[in-house]
Formats: C-alpha cells, structure tokens, sequence
C-alpha cells in the first residue's frame, strides 16, 4: 500500500468522521475518567414573550422546557442519545433555512474569507490528529482539498468501512463541493457545504449570529412535539415526503423517491411546526457544543433542568481520541435506515472541527440581546 493510500486513510478515519461510527460503535455511557464539566449559560429566565422585530429570514423559538435526547419508542436511537433529560432553554431566532451558497457568497466577498478546503494542508497541525509515528504524506495530497462521496459499483457488506465512498478531492470546496470542475452556478438557493466549524463561526461573527448549542437545536427541530421520533410524529413511511434523505441500497443506489439524489434546494420540503425548513435530511449542520460521550450521562444525573446548556467544557470520544469534535445533527442526503438513519431528532454526531464535507453546512440563531448590539 503507497503513501497516498496510507494517508487517505488516515484522513478519512482519524482528521473527518464523515459517517455515523460515533453513532454505531460507542455502545455505553457509562462514566470514563474525569466527569465533564457541563457549561451552562448565565441567564436563567426562559423567554417567553415574542419580540416585537423578527430578522428577516429567521423565525422566533419560544423558550421552554424539553425532554432531550432518544424518546423510549426509538428502537434505531444509539447508546450516545441516551439517557434522555430535562432542559430549558430561553427563547431565541433561527434561520428558517440553512445558510444557503448565495448568502455565503456575500459573506466572502464582504470579507475576503478564505475558507478551510481553499487552504494546504498544514501537516505540523495534522500530526495533532493521528496516530504518534504517522509518515507524513508526499507534498501533492496535501494540496487544498475536501472529501466528497462517491456511490460504489456493487453492493457493500461492510458500512464500518466508509473510505468506499468517501473520497479526498483536491480542489473541493464550498464553490466546487462535489470536487473539482463542479458548480454551485445556478444553486444560489442551496444550502452552502464544505464548510468547516471554524468556517461557520467566521460567518456568524459577520453576521452578528451565533451556532445554536445542540440543545437548542434539538429544542427547535422538535417543532412544539414532544416525545417523537421525527418532527412530524413516528410514522417512517412519511419520510420521502418530509426530508432529502437516502432512499434504496447505500450507498450503491438511490432511488430518488424524495426527489433529489444528492442536496436539494432549501424549502424542497415541509417547514416543522416553528417554520424551519430542512432540519431533519438534507445537510448536517454544526452546532457550538463539543461531542463529549459522558455528557449525557452528567445532565440526566441532575434532578433539576438544565438551563441554556452550552454542553461539554472539552471533547471526549475514545473512538476518535486524536481529534477534538463538535456535534452536528440532522442528518444528510445521505441517510439511510441501513446506514444512520440522523434524520431522527435525537441522532448526533462527532465530526472534527476543521471537516469540510459535501454534506455538511450550518444554520444560525440569534438572541434580542445580541441584535440590541
């Protein structure tokens, strides 16, 4: 095996965690080391009243209490959704949509930005996130670049095994994201992907926004529901209907049943009961909090709720432990029932912040306070 393979493999397994393996390999909560230390916010009174100004594209999210995580009548929920717990959360705005590439598009030429696919690869930063002893891999893989997916020719027994369809690609980015020679010409109205944590942060700060914390993200795909798989109730066969997600054999055939095969254009399908579109398939999006697998564990050991959580002080995942991970949640085009089914309210992910992915992007949230600025 030559050096690019060896080192293809190191990117996909140890620097991105593109598939859902947090979800199907981290089996226990159980308390490892140190217990975490939980952040909470400061301000401790929920916001009910409705502000008398909405920024345009965004919607309110009335603040309340909820029961995060696995609800006890998903038999596909993953040991790092559970245990579920109590949280309140004030009130706050969300985008309607995922930022879409027209509206990143203003962001750098504003700004200039340079996003993280657009750059080398920086191995002295690299080496921080592989094994001690990793050879360092010849200068032309570590050219500006992202991962894309490619559907396999025939059948796949192994999904453990993702670099099948997950591939480096020089030249990928934001403006290129299914590779080089590709176009977002004519997808102003997609949801931008390629974009790192550190990417997103970026374009809040310009924006004035904020990640939401994985709290009230979850909080907000619930729609006003309580205890449902989805945000439109329990029924699986509505799925095509309410979501971009993988329908036939991953990853050899999509169907196509929901209408697109890779990202569909923001709106494709119904808003939840607060009018946000898209946060159930689609694209992941990134959230503040960082992926901690006894974070659950400590929330659900409080008899009181938690208040504005803003999750874990530090990243902990044993299946990934040279890579700090923030959480995404939502699910892609991508997902299937036989592959991660994280179209579900509850299902998360690890993926490390400088990941550029083809199915990945972000949302922003806003608080009064933060516009009175």
């Amino acid at each position: 095996m030559n050096s690019k393979v060896i080192f293809f493999q190191v990117i996909v397994a140890f620097l991105i965690s593109v598939s859902c393996k947090n979800e199907t390999k981290v089996e226990s909560t159980e308390l490892t080391g140190t217990p975490v230390k939980i952040v909470e916010s400061e301000e401790t009174q929920v916001a009910e009243k409705v502000p008398d100004s909405i920024p345009k594209g965004m919607v309110w999210i009335p603040g309340g209490t909820f029961t995060q995580g696995a609800v006890a009548q998903d038999n596909m929920a993953m040991q790092h959704e559970k245990p579920s717990h109590n949280v309140k959360v004030d009130g706050f705005f969300m985008d309607i949509t995922e930022v879409t590439n027209a509206q990143f598009a203003e962001f750098v030429k504003a700004t200039g930005y340079v996003t993280t696919a657009e750059k080398d690869v920086d191995w002295e930063e690299m080496k921080k996130q592989v094994p001690e002893g990793t050879p360092k891999p010849h200068d032309s893989i570590l050219q500006a670049g992202s991962m894309t997916f490619k559907k396999t020719k025939s059948s796949v027994p192994n999904l453990y095994d993702f670099s099948q369809w997950w591939h480096w690609s020089i030249g990928a980015t934001w403006k290129q994201p299914n590779g080089k020679g590709s176009s977002i010409e004519g997808k102003e109205n997609y949801p931008v992907v390629q974009v790192s944590h550190e990417d997103a942060v970026a374009y809040c700060e310009w924006a004035n926004r904020r990640l939401p914390t994985e709290a009230e993200w979850e909080y907000a795909a619930k729609g006003g529901k309580e205890n449902t798989i989805y945000f439109w109730g329990d029924d699986r066969s509505q799925l095509s209907k309410m979501a971009n997600s993988w329908e036939g054999e991953f990853p050899l055939n999509n169907s196509k049943e929901d209408g697109y095969e890779l990202r569909a254009p923001v709106k494709s399908y119904p808003a939840n009961g607060y009018g946000l579109f898209d946060m159930a398939g689609n694209v992941w999006e990134w959230t503040a909090d960082w992926y901690n697998i006894n974070y659950y564990s400590e929330l659900a050991s409080s008899k009181q709720p938690a208040v504005n959580p803003k999750g874990a002080a530090k990243a902990y995942n044993p299946n990934n432990p040279y890579v700090q991970e923030k959480i995404t949640k939502g699910g892609s085009f991508l997902c299937s029932d036989s592959y991660c089914a994280s179209y579900r309210i509850s299902a998360r992910m690890g993926t490390s912040r400088d990941s550029s992915l083809e199915h990945l992007g972000f949302r922003t949230v806003a608080t009064p306070k933060m516009l009175e600025k």
